[in-house]
């Protein structure tokens, strides 16, 4: 994973003014124009992945909060300032529901752009899968609310997206370059940003991850009845066990598999494992691509 920096990113609630935003739209368009203009769509898309360009940027256009709107606000000025058959650059998706809007937006732009049902169905996929990525294998209190897709009419494209966890007020901002994405499971990212560093966290995209990702899978395959068995009987280590209070003899004698449990989901869609069964997955990224496997399913 490439992280090029870390920048604070206090959350704040709240809108910019209308003014600004104004303002901001007809800085952006020239901006954007001139950088492309010089130096390729590509190279726009390339910056944009980078968060010390993005940050910068967002100053440069008069939004100098150093905060969590930096994103949200910055993202939505570029897709009312980004013209699609001026610029040969798209911004598909936004903050909260509008996020959901991303894939008919990919295949609008897709078709403007000249793009095959195939292309456009590879897009689509990209978004949804670094979502699921962000959201669902890096689980670290973060719950994403704001994912901006930018494509070029050449198919490349950025993911620039947040998440917030508001128990200590803090966002996490995720960057992905489409010609860095190797692996979607496996160490994606251009960049990850924010104030926090947790002391537990998954990342099953880490490499070392590997040994994980392939149990899963394994476990996946497994019927949902065994895997129900198999992870209620895991106790953690301040739980007693009746065993404890009898004679150790030979025909006693147990081992203690005791562990501590770190934050077991209290629901796991079993619905959902039942139909990855029958799907059997061949891989780690066709499970976590699978509909309806959550973050419980992947702690789990």
């Amino acid at each position: 994973m490439q992280r090029t920096g870390v920048a604070k990113l206090p959350l704040h609630y709240g809108k910019a003014p209308k003014w600004l935003v104004v303002r901001m739209r007809k800085l952006a368009k020239e901006i954007v124009t001139i950088i492309i203009n010089e130096y390729g769509t590509g190279e726009f898309l390339k910056r944009l992945s980078d968060p010390f360009w993005f940050q910068a940027l967002g100053c440069v256009l008069g939004y100098d909060w150093h905060s969590s709107g930096v994103t949200t606000v910055v993202t939505g000025v570029l897709k009312q300032a980004v013209i699609p058959e001026e610029h040969g650059v798209a911004v598909c998706g936004g903050k909260g529901k509008i996020s959901r809007q991303t894939p008919l937006e990919i295949g609008l732009v897709g078709e403007k752009f000249g793009f095959s049902d195939n292309r456009i169905g590879s897009l689509q996929y990209a978004s949804k899968m670094s979502a699921k990525v962000d959201n669902t294998a890096i689980q670290a209190g973060y719950q994403l609310y704001h994912h901006a897709f930018f494509v070029d009419e050449n198919g490349r494209w950025t993911v620039i997206q947040q998440g917030m966890c508001p128990q200590d007020r803090t966002a996490r901002r995720y960057h992905w370059l489409s010609e860095n994405v190797k692996n979607f499971v496996v160490e994606p990212h251009n960049a990850i940003v924010g104030d926090a560093r947790r002391e537990i966290a998954l990342d099953m995209t880490a490499k070392e991850s590997e040994g994980c990702r392939k149990a899963s899978v394994d476990l996946a395959c497994e019927p949902p009845k065994k895997l129900m068995r198999l992870i209620m009987s895991i106790r953690p280590a301040y739980q007693k066990s009746l065993e404890e209070w009898l004679p150790k003899t030979a025909q006693t004698q147990w081992a203690d598999y005791s562990i501590d449990v770190l934050s077991m989901p209290a629901h796991i869609n079993w619905k959902a494992l039942q139909e990855v069964y029958e799907f059997k997955p061949r891989n780690y990224e066709e499970l976590l691509g699978f509909k309806g496997v959550g973050t419980a399913t992947v702690r789990g």
